[in-house]
């Protein structure tokens, strides 16, 4: 077995655990957010091709316990009524994914900063969409498309995605189906996407697997303890914490 600390160092992998937890903990408290509490963590002190490959093994799996918990039936119906958008999403993170590589380091530190800045303050500014069903069909294809293109390059396609169901006015209680079926077929095309690239290999195969116990973990620690304080305030002040960690990811790429 490849050693993970031909990787990262022991304090580096210590760190990568730290953020993963905290990550895991916000995912399972208001059930968003994993991947970019792990990109603009890790990126603080790791190099961006290897938080990329960090993040790919637990996304996979927590993606595929959330599609579990919605139960087939609604996800067969998720697939039924969003095909458009589900179809483009996994081809274009996919095609995405395999252009990691092509780009340089302080490139990627801008290509993972600026998503999740941006996201994370639409979000926080509380703006959604509006779409009639006229434009339905064109909304599905060219939303799909930024958040497939998100995706491959960040491992970021779930808060476009909630966007584009804001939309599309879906009931709260439907969105978490449609959600988890996006996250968990995505989650294989990264997988499968970053196999191909390389940039899940056998040197950083090990390091994002040993990444998936601190995930679940917190995720486990968010469920039973979520409910004890105010999500909505425990949501915008993650999302402020998200915007200052994505600027200094910025800053690096900028900087050098």
């Amino acid at each position: 077995m490849t050693d993970i600390f031909s990787i990262v160092s022991p304090s580096l992998f210590v760190f990568a655990c730290v953020v993963t937890l905290i990550g895991g903990f916000v995912k399972g408290a208001v059930g968003f957010a994993m991947p970019l509490v792990m990109i603009s963590g890790m990126g603080i002190l790791i190099a961006p091709d290897i938080v990329v490959a960090g993040i790919v093994i637990p996304i996979l799996i927590s993606n595929g316990l959330q599609v579990a918990r919605a139960g087939l039936g609604k996800a067969r119906e998720a697939v039924a009524e969003h095909w458009r958008y589900i179809c483009i999403v996994c081809i274009i993170i996919l095609i995405a994914a395999q252009f990691v590589r092509m780009i340089p380091a302080d490139a990627m530190f801008i290509v993972l900063g600026v998503p999740v800045v941006g996201l994370c303050a639409i979000q926080l500014a509380g703006w959604r969409p509006r779409i009639s069903p006229t434009w339905r069909t064109p909304f599905e294809w060219t939303a799909g498309l930024m958040s497939g293109t998100l995706g491959g390059l960040a491992g970021t396609w779930g808060p476009p995605t909630v966007l584009y169901l804001l939309a599309l006015e879906t009931p709260r209680e439907r969105q978490m189906a449609v959600q988890g079926v996006i996250y968990g077929l995505g989650s294989v095309m990264l997988f499968l996407g970053h196999l191909r690239s390389g940039i899940l290999n056998a040197e950083t195969w090990v390091f994002s697997a040993s990444l998936v116990i601190p995930a679940l973990l917190g995720m486990w620690l968010g469920f039973k303890l979520g409910d004890r304080f105010d999500q909505d305030r425990f949501r915008q002040v993650t999302l402020l914490v998200l915007i200052v960690a994505g600027i200094n990811l910025i800053r690096r790429g900028v900087m050098g």
